[in-house]
Order: structure tokens, then sequence, then C-alpha cells
């Protein structure tokens, strides 16, 4: 269910704000890359996570912007 609620949550967003929330993903996604490399996070499974939701929010927006043409 959790999925589902992510993914009706991505759809809400407008075009704009899915930029900005991808943009912020990245560079939370870079800084625990940064943490990791230092030392152990307390769960590394974080990291595939959060690469999998700045995937589909990038999804989202190549689907939307195919669906626009």
């Amino acid at each position: 269910m959790k999925r589902k609620d992510q993914l009706s949550n991505i759809k809400q967003l407008s075009d704009a704000d899915l930029k900005a929330k991808i943009a912020e993903q990245k560079e939370a996604l870079t800084k625990l890359k940064f943490n990791n490399t230092i030392s152990q996070i307390d769960n590394p499974l974080r990291l595939r996570t959060s690469r999998k939701e700045i995937a589909r929010m990038i999804t989202e927006l190549q689907a939307r912007t195919k669906q626009a043409k």
C-alpha cells in the first residue's frame, strides 16, 4: 500500500513541484552516498529506496511530457 500512496502523491504534484522534488531528492541522495562512504549509515537500503523514488518521479515527469505532445 505504501508504494500506491507514493505514486498518488507524485501524480498530484505539478510539473514545477515535481522538478523541484527531483532536485531535492538527488541532493539528498548525494549526501547519503557521501555519508555512506565516510562511515556506514544505519540502513544502507535507504540508498536503493531513494534511487527508486527518484526514478519514479522522473518516469512520471517523462510520461507527462510525452502525453502533452
